[in-house]
């Protein structure tokens, strides 16, 4: 079957800095790590925030807007590189021009080869790639 990774419409993230949120334990590699940054269009986030990656999230997220909250929580599975994606609405918590960039970056380009089951509510995901994914509804 493989092995699988989840990002749920709630994004998860626990009290810990970014950078732990997203290698969630795993060996850190330092340039897999900046793609992913830059797939899951964080690196401007991480500008902005007092300490980088090293920023320490608070109890439940609540210093982090919701689209970082859900680009943390996209950037862990991605990192993990498992076989099978579950997405449920993952572009949710994004505006329009950040949703279409992670679409493109990060579902169709750096998940390409894997099993992805996404599901949406936008529209405009299943109008800009027909081929890569089936739209029922």
């Amino acid at each position: 079957m493989g092995s699988m990774a989840i990002v749920s419409q709630h994004a998860w993230v626990f009290n810990d800095t970014v950078g732990e949120n997203i290698v969630f334990g795993l060996p850190f590699d330092e340039s897999k790590y900046r793609a992913v940054l830059e797939r899951c269009s964080l690196q401007r986030d991480l500008e902005l925030l007092a300490s980088s990656d090293l920023t320490q999230i608070s109890e439940g997220g609540s210093n982090l807007s919701g689209g970082q909250k859900q680009r943390i929580n996209l950037a862990r599975a991605v990192y993990a590189e498992k076989d099978i994606f579950l997405l449920d609405d993952p572009l949710s918590a994004v505006d329009a021009q950040v949703a279409r960039i992670i679409f493109s970056r990060c579902i169709k380009d750096k998940l390409n080869g894997k099993t992805i089951l996404l599901v949406t509510h936008g529209i405009q995901v299943c109008i800009y790639s027909p081929h890569s994914i089936e739209h029922y509804g």
